[in-house]
């Protein structure tokens, strides 16, 4: 057993494992963070998050120079090098994940490349390329975040079925996709191979792609991407999938039932958490039914010395979520009176147009029996909207129609997922439909969306006509 005084090891070095194992060391704590990868980062920089935004990017400037026209400016064609955008992706994702493990160094955090598996509450076997260490510890934070399901029907061995990690290396632009699964992975990872040039359909088991987003929001999206994929086929599964030659003939059943042939079929059905081979059976830490960490408030488990952050406890399996949850248990082994419990915790799906939510929604109001007044500002209205072109775009407030307080925020647009973050305040501060209007916006800019959304509420909205409230 080696003689250690380690007071934390984080075990995953995704965006929740980093900023915690980065917090705790600016707090003074002796820190070591393990994680299989040459420098921190985690599927979200490597294989998720960073990768993907870099392709939705280049989609981007694909679709406006084709747009351009409507507005007098006309491009030759574009031209794909696919090598070149691979390697700019690449270079991306190499920066920040080198300046994070820069930034390890200067923290003077022990960073392990290695698996860590659990001897027991205060030690860890810690398996590199060529040895194998034993480390004890006083705490521990579990980030091990989570993985791509599959399905079993598939022959996952072909290099035509595609999970996330194979669209985002980018292999070739096939001719034609199948994507398995209408949540933002899929709707995302679709868009980009659909701007480079490939044609995409989309299945979806659920009556609506992005599941849990109110409708209204979706039809706004749906409007725009009508001629962007081939089809988008909801109340279907994949039933069977015969490879032949270079793709697959894929059988369907539900409302598209049929058969179409594709070059390439992409999985995105969903994600498991990675809480399997830790060793946690030598710990009290508890695992439930569906392989998520059991966790309190404090983001502790059953193991006092242990606490898990992130996609391996479930709830939304997102990165800033993680990296907050990161904060609260840093704090909790500190002993300070910290819990997660947010208002609001943002979602954004990054396709074009953009779809962010945060706090209550529509639909969630309507399940559980709660009175709301719903107000929405088409973009139509915007300025700033009309003079890019892009009037598709809707903000909605979800009010308190008592207490006139904000209970959540929906925009659908360009850029949505930067304007989310007012709305997140809002939430967080039980701000009022008030306070939004009468903050002053800059003009003209889309955030003025949220501003005379908020007005719409009091029947004064200047760009829209609205009846005045009683």
């Amino acid at each position: 057993m080696s003689d250690t005084n380690t007071q934390l090891v984080v075990v995953g070095g995704g965006p929740g494992g980093y900023t915690a194992a980065f917090l705790a060391a600016d707090l003074g704590m002796q820190v070591v963070l393990v994680d299989r990868e040459v420098n921190p980062g985690g599927v979200c920089l490597y294989r998720g998050c960073i990768p993907s935004k870099a392709l939705l990017h280049a989609a981007k400037v694909l679709t406006e120079a084709k747009e351009a026209e409507i507005i007098g400016i006309r491009f030759d064609e574009p031209r794909l090098d696919l090598d070149k955008l691979r390697g700019w992706k690449e270079s991306v994702v190499n920066k920040l994940t080198g300046g994070l493990g820069t930034l390890c160094k200067q923290r003077k955090i022990k960073y392990i490349q290695g698996d860590a598996t659990f001897i027991n509450a205060n030690a860890l076997e810690i398996k590199q390329e060529n040895t194998t260490e034993t480390l004890e510890f006083k705490n521990a934070i579990i980030a091990t975040g989570s993985s791509a399901f599959t399905l079993p029907s598939l022959n996952n061995k072909s290099s035509n079925i595609w999970d996330s990690t194979d669209a985002l290396a980018l292999p070739k632009v096939p001719e034609t996709m199948l994507v398995v699964g209408g949540g933002y992975i899929g709707m995302e990872l679709g868009t980009v191979y659909a701007a480079l040039g490939t044609r995409v359909s989309i299945v979806e088991m659920m009556d609506t792609i992005m599941p849990g987003t109110d409708p209204d929001l979706i039809a706004v999206y749906k409007r725009r991407a009508s001629g962007l994929f081939e089809k988008i086929m909801l109340n279907t599964t994949v039933k069977e999938v015969h490879e032949i030659g270079d793709g697959f003939n894929v059988q369907f059943e539900g409302e598209h039932e049929g058969e179409e042939s594709y070059e390439v079929v992409f999985t995105a059905i969903g994600r498991r958490p990675n809480s399997q081979n830790l060793g946690l059976e030598n710990t009290n830490v508890k695992i439930n039914e569906k392989g998520f960490i059991e966790i309190n408030e404090r983001r502790q488990t059953a193991e006092p010395s242990i606490y898990a952050i992130g996609d391996v406890v479930g709830g939304p399996l997102l990165a800033h979520k993680a990296a907050h949850e990161g904060h609260t248990a840093v704090r909790a082994i500190l002993g300070q009176k910290v819990q997660f419990a947010p208002s609001a915790i943002p979602g954004v799906v990054f396709t074009d147009p953009e779809v962010a939510t945060c706090g209550l929604t529509a639909l969630q109001a309507k399940s559980e029996g709660r009175e709301v007044e719903v107000v929405k500002f088409p973009w139509m209205g915007s300025g700033r909207a009309l003079t890019q072109g892009r009037t598709d775009g809707m903000t909605k407030l979800i009010i308190d129609p008592k207490t006139e307080k904000i209970l959540g925020v929906g925009i659908v647009g360009p850029g949505a997922g930067e304007l989310i973050s007012e709305g997140i305040m809002a939430v967080e501060q039980g701000l009022k439909a008030s306070d939004m209007a009468e903050l002053i916006h800059p003009h003209p800019t889309l955030s003025e969306t949220l501003m005379e959304s908020a007005e719409m509420f009091y029947g004064h909205c200047t760009h829209v006509y609205r009846p005045r409230r009683n």
